[in-house]
């Protein structure tokens, strides 16, 4: 078995302090994603979490990425952020078909993110999961959610999660728990812990073991070290992997992204 790819990003492009730091001050703001998409290999799309976004703004972005860049995109607040996720299906359709189809082939998986006060509740997550649907105008869907509280340390979670091929997002977070279990064809990990103190955000040693990780994952293994709750395993298989470096000292994502991907 072949290794399948690892993509390293950030989450969105826009953002001041880059500024002279990592876009150069002559870069005009127009030319920021196409200077970032050349810089890393993916990019999460945070702006589709607050508000729904036209087609043309998707079809825009990816015209001005490369041929094989991909872009991670973050599902809308009014789907994640309700009581009775089973209720969800009308919001689901509403941010599946806001234009997510004009990103193409460099659409890559939409993040369901979850807020830390909501916990596992079997019946309605397993009725979300449901919801989820596997195409989009004739494209195939990759699902990854994130949840955030201990709650869903369980072997139940897992399970369902494995059953309907959706992946949990692992997040090295210093504020929220964290879930390792690989439960799709591909990995999606958030790296939520940069710090000011280190060039990269991290110690060199950090990002070490960050790439061994990935290459442990894209090779279809589960990473040693990492915490796991469900019973066996997905199968040793190459999986696509996706590392964003999220939060924790936002500055320096874009280097730690780039120092990871020197070692990969």
């Amino acid at each position: 078995m072949s290794r399948r790819d690892i993509r390293v990003g950030i989450g969105g492009w826009t953002y001041a302090p880059w500024r002279g730091t990592f876009y150069p001050d002559t870069l005009t703001q127009k030319r920021e994603l196409e200077y970032a998409s050349r810089a890393v290999t993916a990019i999460e799309i945070n702006a589709t979490y607050h508000r729904l976004q036209k087609p043309a703004s998707f079809a825009n972005w990816a015209k001005v990425v490369p041929d094989n860049f991909v872009f991670a995109v973050k599902a809308s607040r009014y789907v994640t952020n309700r009581k009775v996720l089973a209720e969800a299906g009308e919001s689901i359709q509403t941010f599946l078909n806001q234009g997510l189809s004009e990103l193409g082939g460099k659409l890559g998986p939409i993040l369901w993110q979850f807020m830390a006060t909501k916990r596992f509740d079997r019946d309605d997550f397993g009725a979300f999961l449901k919801l989820l649907p596997e195409k989009q105008d004739g494209l195939t869907l990759r699902h990854a959610v994130q949840v955030r509280n201990d709650s869903f340390h369980t072997p139940d979670f897992v399970a369902m999660c494995r059953n309907a091929g959706v992946a949990i997002v692992y997040a090295d977070s210093a504020d929220y728990p964290a879930i390792a279990d690989v439960t799709s064809d591909f990995v999606y990990a958030r790296l939520e812990n940069a710090q000011e103190r280190y060039a990269a955000g991290y110690a060199p040693a950090t990002l070490d073991a960050w790439a061994a990780h990935a290459k442990s994952w894209a090779d279809g293994h589960q990473p040693r070290g990492l915490p796991t709750f469900g019973e066996g395993d997905h199968g040793v298989r190459p999986r696509d992997t996706f590392v964003f470096m999220i939060n924790g000292f936002k500055e320096k994502a874009p280097a730690a992204a780039q120092a990871l991907l020197e070692r990969l």
